[in-house]
């Protein structure tokens, strides 16, 4: 092949394996959160929702490097499922405010034991995972300023 393309070969691209990495942790996720009746984008909402009790609908999007449109409907099967209430916020009416319902509190024990089982799922050494988790926050929030 022609030194002219060497950039074009596909084991050239940071974005390929990336991808890659993202499908392959999302199928190893996904028998964990079937029990628990969540896709991994309702897992994500639901450890924000978690960790801050509440949050409003643009903070979720924003966290969660989400747009509005793929939120939306993520938050109507959660209320659905009766883990989550929907309010406007009575100061500002554009603002949807998400809360924790006592199902979606409760089943934060039942989450617990998910990321242990994650951590088991793939070979690093903690040294490796902390400087994937440095390298990786490191392109996230370059993208957020």
């Amino acid at each position: 092949m022609d030194n002219k393309y060497e950039a074009l070969r596909l084991k050239n691209q940071l974005c390929f394996p990336l991808y890659a990495v993202s499908n392959l942790i999302t199928r190893k996720y996904k028998p964990h959160l079937d029990k628990l009746d969540l896709t991994y984008t309702q897992y994500i909402v639901m450890m924000v929702l978690w960790e801050e009790g509440r949050a409003n609908e643009k903070c979720l999007c924003d966290t969660l490097c989400l747009k509005s449109n793929t939120l939306t409907p993520l938050l109507k099967k959660l209320e659905e499922k009766g883990y989550i209430i929907k309010q406007r916020d009575e100061s500002d009416e554009r603002n949807l405010v998400i809360t924790l319902t006592d199902s979606g509190k409760e089943l934060r024990e039942e989450a617990l034991c998910v990321p242990e089982c994650m951590i088991k799922e793939f070979n690093l050494s903690e040294q490796e995972a902390v400087t994937l988790y440095k390298t990786l926050y490191k392109i996230l929030n370059a993208e957020r300023k």
